[in-house]
């Protein structure tokens, strides 16, 4: 399937613009990585011009190599280096000079390191919040091998909203992700912010890896189980030949039912859902409008009860 000529609903124009070069640049001058770059993402431009709301850019925390090889990811695998110290600092120095509203940050696994890195992203977050009061900060995490005490770190730094991503049904878990990653590890991650913090959860998922219908359906049902408030799922896209092939393009229109099943059956607060979507889309504008909805709908229902009980 990988040779296969993609259609026409994949095509995207090259990430430019003044704003666009400006990041970059301002990204190099303060040695910074973003998963954006690092993993080659189709909406760098979209994202971090913030057209249609927040700009967001995703920093990628803890080098540019992973201690995982899973099979769709374009990051390089071994040879980290150690922790910078001066990181979470020069991530909220740049944050300032690029004028974020919302951040996104996420890292590389380091299943080398005693804690998995979980202290270093929970300073990053805390650097970025002292300095900027009202920033809204997202962070995607690891699964930090499911040790419940390290994603306890990231809640008590107070992000807004904690991601951790499913990437896949249950049955396609391998070949896609690293054996040391599993679906039950994972939802228990989602599962755990949610009983222990008032932090807005969200994942992802990737389509076109083999997946059934059902599965994406089931997986979506246990999404929610477990508490899940925000989904996006997107289509997979192979990085090089020797990462795993595509088993399947997948039509807009199916990504559009996806969505409307996500948020009209299953409740999501919002499901971003469409071919070049990936976690981190537009995820300030989406995140802002959802809970700015969120929010109205409930005040709505207060008045409500407050009607009822008057009459």
């Amino acid at each position: 399937m990988s040779g296969r000529r993609k259609p026409d609903w994949l095509k995207m124009r090259p990430p430019s613009g003044e704003r666009f070069a400006d990041i970059k640049n301002t990204l190099r001058d303060h040695d910074l990585h973003t998963v954006c770059e690092e993993a080659s993402c189709p909406n760098m431009g979209e994202c971090w011009s913030g057209e249609n709301g927040p700009g967001t850019a995703t920093f990628m925390l803890m080098g540019d190599r992973c201690s995982r090889g899973c099979n769709f990811c374009d990051v390089e695998t071994g040879g980290m280096d150690a922790l910078d110290p001066e990181e979470p600092a020069n991530v909220a120095d740049a944050v300032a000079e690029i004028g974020l509203d919302y951040v996104v940050l996420t890292s590389v696994d380091r299943d080398d390191l005693p804690d998995q890195g979980a202290a270093h992203f929970a300073q990053t977050i805390r650097e970025i919040k002292d300095r900027h009061p009202g920033i809204l900060v997202e962070v995607l995490i690891p699964d930090f091998q499911g040790e419940e005490e390290l994603v306890q770190e990231i809640i008590d730094a107070d992000p807004d909203v904690i991601a951790h991503n499913i990437e896949t049904v249950e049955r396609r878990q391998f070949p896609v992700r690293d054996r040391r990653a599993g679906y039950e590890q994972s939802l228990s991650v989602l599962d755990y912010v949610d009983r222990e913090s008032d932090v807005y959860t969200k994942t992802s998922l990737m389509l076109g890896v083999g997946e059934y219908d059902h599965e994406v359906y089931q997986t979506l049902s246990d999404l929610r189980e477990v508490g899940t408030d925000v989904v996006t799922l997107g289509q997979y896209l192979q990085p090089s030949r020797s990462h795993l092939d595509v088993e399947s393009y997948v039509h807009p229109q199916k990504f559009e039912t996806w969505r409307r099943v996500a948020e009209e059956e299953f409740d999501f607060l919002y499901c971003a859902s469409g071919a070049m979507v990936r976690s981190s889309y537009r995820a300030g504008e989406l995140f802002v409008d959802a809970v700015l909805r969120d929010e109205k709908s409930v005040e709505e229902a207060r008045e409500d009860a407050r009607r009822a009980a008057s009459d």
